[in-house]
């Protein structure tokens, strides 16, 4: 993808981009008035083969049609059914932390025949102006356990997806909580829809890096959110959810000839032997919440001799969850105040960022890298005229064979691989290659291939703030988690950061990392490069 001299425009006013990057744009029942809507949601993420699958729905048509397609390298319908009743059935007001409470609609048992992977559900009926009117879901089957050589098990980044996840007003950025309704919720449920965009979009919804050249000193342009709000999708669709991100390192799998099944993050904390009969397993895209468990499951996964592969960026969070599962916590930047553990005398499992000192357990533990001390590039003000793909060190590693990548190169810049939240350490450079530093909190033997700038904080010099959707907030807060207050002079010693591939052995086991949230970028348009470092590493570590 080849960066534009022009700003797409999608129709807004000025008022209308600004209400778009600002404002708290979100799906709740009854939004689409006289036309009439449907909605639905499963009572889980992920079912095995032979489990039964529940379906909750409220619409205002009497009866819809349902077709689930298995969505991989082909979709293949599995599933129809026409006229099944529905009706419209009542909403808390604070249904994303309480859940929907809707009683089960439709319920089927997932034929033993049904190969994991991810299923999406499309409900469609006739609207009250005689139009269509339509809703997506999407489920996960899961594998069976057991030895399983030669496949790659992916796990879906489901903590993401609940923690992003606008439908019924809040989640884990803006919300309808606290005594203004002006608040983010702490505590978010499963129970109910996902917000439009995640399960299914259309080809031209923009990413959230920026693709066209943004002129010095231009205040910045946040095209994804502006394409949102003028078709009428959740802006945090370009952040998180199946469609933009899991979706396509399972297809391009699939399509490569990877074999390849599906779990959520949830069968990590809850049935972690799931990890145990794959050579390698995946992690994609923008994955950013984890629980304390699910990280003792990778640790103990690779320390025996698996092989982690995480093509993803922004491994930043600790959450909780609650309920077997149905509700996720995370405090973030009011842990400190607000989350009781950080009271107790035991205060690691604070749900914070997991480099603050209560936590203990900075993510470079498990994978190499560091959220804090990488973040944002390629929007916004941070990095906007930046390289869009990974400058690379260490060419003679085996992870680049057979790219033709030289020392100084660009690994994904025709893809725009490199962004939009990025990971990285602290580094020096000797003798022309990066090296972290001792203090950095890197494993023992790790090794940076590649690395990119990336920053905390949008250079606002010549930005307005009104302008600016980013600011200084998480410069910051990592200021004041990391070195203890949130001073001019803080923020300026927390405030660069890298994102980097590294490499490094655990146990007996092996962690590749190419820290960026945008790698599937480069899967989803071909990028010859982005997909032969990809097919190597899976070789690798699948024995092949």
């Amino acid at each position: 993808m080849t960066a534009t001299n022009s700003y797409p425009d999608f129709g807004l006013t000025s008022e209308q981009r600004r209400e778009a990057v600002a404002g708290n744009q979100y799906e709740w029942p009854g939004m689409d008035g006289d036309r009439g809507e449907i909605w639905c949601y499963t009572d889980r993420y992920s079912y095995a083969a032979g489990d039964t699958v529940r379906l909750q729905v409220s619409s205002t048509a009497a009866t819809y049609s349902i077709e689930i397609v298995r969505d991989g390298a082909t979709e293949t319908r599995v599933f129809s059914r026409e006229g099944l009743a529905s009706r419209w059935q009542d909403t808390p007001d604070q249904v994303s932390v309480e859940g929907c409470g809707w009683e089960t609609s439709f319920e089927f048992e997932i034929p033993r025949d049904w190969p994991s992977g991810a299923y999406r559900v499309t409900l469609a009926a006739e609207g009250r102006d005689g139009g269509k009117i339509r809703t997506h879901h999407l489920f996960i089957v899961r594998p069976e356990k057991g030895r399983k050589p030669g496949r790659v098990l992916q796990v879906a980044a489901t903590g993401t997806w609940t923690a992003y996840n606008t439908w019924g007003g809040s989640n884990h950025y803006q919300g309808i909580t606290g005594p203004g309704r002006d608040m983010y919720a702490p505590t978010v449920s499963i129970e109910r829809p996902f917000c439009r965009g995640f399960v299914a979009l259309p080809p031209e919804a923009p990413r959230v890096p920026v693709d066209f050249y943004v002129p010095p000193a231009t205040p910045p342009r946040y095209p994804h959110m502006e394409w949102a709000f003028a078709n009428g999708y959740s802006r945090k669709y370009a952040s998180s959810g199946w469609a933009s991100y899991d979706s396509h390192f399972f297809r391009w799998a699939e399509r490569t000839g990877y074999a390849i099944d599906l779990a959520s993050q949830h069968e990590l904390h809850f049935d972690p032997d799931i990890l145990d009969g794959y050579d390698c397993v995946v992690f994609v895209g923008h994955d950013e919440y984890w629980t304390w468990e699910m990280r003792d499951a990778v640790d103990s996964y690779v320390e025996r001799g698996g092989r982690a592969a995480r093509f993803a960026g922004n491994f930043m969070w600790q959450t909780r969850l609650e309920d077997e599962g149905r509700r996720q916590t995370c405090y973030k930047y009011r842990a400190r105040a607000e989350d009781p553990v950080y009271r107790q005398a035991d205060t690691s499992r604070t749900s914070t960022s997991w480099e603050a000192p209560e936590i203990g357990r900075p993510g470079a533990l498990t994978f190499g890298l560091n959220a804090t001390q990488g973040l944002y590039v390629g929007w916004g003000g941070c990095a906007p005229r930046g390289v869009r793909g990974f400058p690379v060190y260490r060419p003679e590693h085996w992870a680049f064979a057979g790219t033709g990548i030289y020392y100084g190169d660009l690994l994904g810049a025709e893809s725009h691989a490199f962004g939009y939240e990025v990971d990285g350490l602290d580094y020096v450079i000797r003798g022309g290659l990066p090296e972290p530093t001792e203090t950095s909190g890197a494993p023992k033997g790790l090794q940076i291939l590649a690395l990119g700038m990336s920053s905390l904080k949008e250079e606002s010099a010549d930005i307005p703030a009104d302008d600016q959707f980013l600011s200084d907030a998480d410069a910051k807060f990592v200021a004041q988690t990391l070195v203890g207050d949130e001073s001019d002079a803080a923020v300026e010693r927390v405030k660069r950061g890298a994102g980097m591939i590294v490499n490094f052995p655990r146990g007996k086991g092996e962690v590749f990392h190419a820290g960026s949230c945008e790698w599937v970028a480069g899967l989803k348009l071909q990028d010859a490069m982005v997909e032969r470092v990809t097919a190597n590493v899976l070789d690798r570590y699948l024995n092949r």
